[in-house]
């Protein structure tokens, strides 16, 4: 394949049909600006027109039996996303784990069956499974491990804390009472996608991203010099003058105390 070619995948899996009407939302563009209008974050602008899908992160739907009705794309995350409708006549959207097909039951509940898209408390998940969508807060909804293709696997129970390992390699407490998904994500290839062209990404808000060593001194500390040179600093900088190689950029957060091991380095 050459390197310039896109990938192209294959979505034949997925459910022909519209999206459900009831579960989108219109999102205005904002192309890196705050909301004073000016622009705060540099790259961003354009792309193609999108509707948010309302996707049901939490346990809304406790102990009701739920059925998979559609398959669907959703271009505002990797994943792919299911539909799902309950016995109360109700439909809602919820990530797509793998292996999870049209037709298939699934359910929230506080303890039940251990298959894929089935969402329950981590206390009663046996260790080795493979979990995603996990509540750091009971109560909250899912907030870790959304991504397509992510997973975590339960490592013990200890006391009133499940151990995770997460898909970074990081190993972290989370209470049991949080629920969790069971199954990986959805849609693991499209780690290997290749973008191929520059309109793509255009088309998903992302402006061209010029080099600082390609700038003048004005614009930037890498710029000026005659010809391809050296940045002539002893440390690489941001645009504003920041050293910007072998600086920490992880703040500090209260959920640093849950964390038993810090991922591995590459």
């Amino acid at each position: 394949m050459l390197k310039n070619q896109a990938t192209k995948e294959n979505f034949r899996l997925l459910t022909k049909k519209e999206p459900e009407k009831g579960l989108l939302l219109k999102l205005q563009k904002r192309a890196g600006r705050a909301h004073t209008g000016r622009i705060t974050m540099r790259h961003q602008g354009g792309g193609a027109k999108q509707l948010y899908r309302i996707v049901d992160f939490g346990e809304q739907k406790i102990n009701q039996n739920g059925k998979v009705v559609a398959l669907e794309y959703d271009p505002n995350r990797t994943s792919f996303i299911i539909l799902v409708q309950y016995d109360d006549g109700e439909k809602r959207y919820r990530l797509a784990p793998q292996n999870v097909k049209v037709g298939d039951a699934i359910m929230c509940a506080e303890k039940t069956e251990i298959k894929p898209g089935n969402t329950m408390k981590l206390k009663n998940i046996p260790s080795g499974t493979q979990v995603h969508n996990v509540e750091i807060e009971p109560g909250r909804g899912g907030k870790l491990i959304r991504g397509a293709g992510a997973a975590a696997e339960v490592l013990s129970h200890e006391g009133k804390y499940a151990q995770l390992r997460m898909p970074s390699t990081e190993i972290r407490k989370i209470l049991e009472e949080c629920f969790a998904t069971v199954g990986a994500v959805s849609r693991p290839e499209h780690m290997y996608m290749v973008v191929g062209k520059a309109g793509k990404m255009r088309h998903k808000g992302v402006r061209p991203t010029v080099r600082g060593s390609a700038m003048i001194p004005p614009d930037h500390p890498h710029g000026g010099g005659e010809g391809r040179a050296p940045i002539g600093l002893s440390h690489p900088k941001t645009p504003w003058g920041k050293i910007a190689k072998g600086v920490k950029t992880r703040k500090r957060i209260w959920t640093d105390k849950y964390i038993i091991e810090r991922r591995k380095k590459k």
